[in-house]
């Protein structure tokens, strides 16, 4: 799954992953959490549009905006049917951009955090659905996040990952005029174990609350 992640890159970094893509000076987040405004590009007008959604889709057939803490995530292999992804899925997909995620190892009764980046720490798009909802006067826009099985490397931490888009194929998923169904579930793949590095890092991130460099500071002999 996916619950936490990181964009602490700069936004010229970040500009650098779409031809045209307009990137406001962006304040590194080293603990972005459900219910926050999360940075995700969408196409407007065959453009791309970099914009905060709040995370945790709510369909717009929801009757509280509290459906969407528990839609933070959707399972790839079931969003195309799932009658709460399923339109989103077919008309309004988006890329959520990341620069590193978190993922807790069980052992025992504890949880220890690790901080999962590509191996060169470059700014990534995970694959992912976005939704209006509310009344026109104030409409609240939501996304989730695609997750898939684990890679290999991840596996010993979880059973799933979120959907890491090649960035060749950033535009088939935006592009919705036309909709290609087993084209984009074939899109939905666990990253290649070889692209990812992880470490373990400091349980200050486990506290929504704390969003610093502490979070991804490298930790040693947690395992106590």
């Amino acid at each position: 799954m996916c619950g936490r992640f990181t964009l602490r890159s700069p936004a010229a970094s970040i500009a650098s992953l779409f031809d045209g893509l307009d990137v406001p000076e962006w304040s590194p987040r080293y603990n972005l959490a459900p219910t926050q405004g999360v940075p995700t590009v969408r196409y407007r007008k065959g453009k791309p549009i970099f914009a905060p959604l709040r995370w945790g889709l709510v369909p717009a057939w929801a009757k509280e905006l509290s459906i969407g803490t528990r839609m933070i995530n959707a399972r790839s292999e079931t969003v195309d049917s799932k009658p709460a992804f399923r339109d989103a899925f077919q008309q309004r997909r988006c890329l959520v951009v990341a620069d590193g995620f978190f993922e807790w190892k069980k052992v025992g009764r504890k949880k220890y955090p690790f901080y999962i980046t590509r191996v060169d720490e470059r700014p990534f798009c995970m694959a992912g659905l976005w939704e209006t909802w509310g009344p026109v006067d104030a409409p609240v826009d939501t996304c989730t996040i695609l997750t898939t099985v684990a890679n290999a490397r991840l596996e010993p931490l979880h059973e799933r990952m979120p959907v890491i888009l090649d960035p060749q194929d950033y535009a088939a998923w935006l592009d919705t005029r036309l909709f290609d169904k087993y084209g984009l579930l074939d899109l939905l793949q666990p990253a290649p174990s070889e692209e990812l590095a992880l470490r373990e890092v400091s349980r200050v991130v486990n506290k929504v609350a704390n969003d610093s460099p502490a979070c991804i500071e490298p930790e040693v002999s947690l395992f106590d």
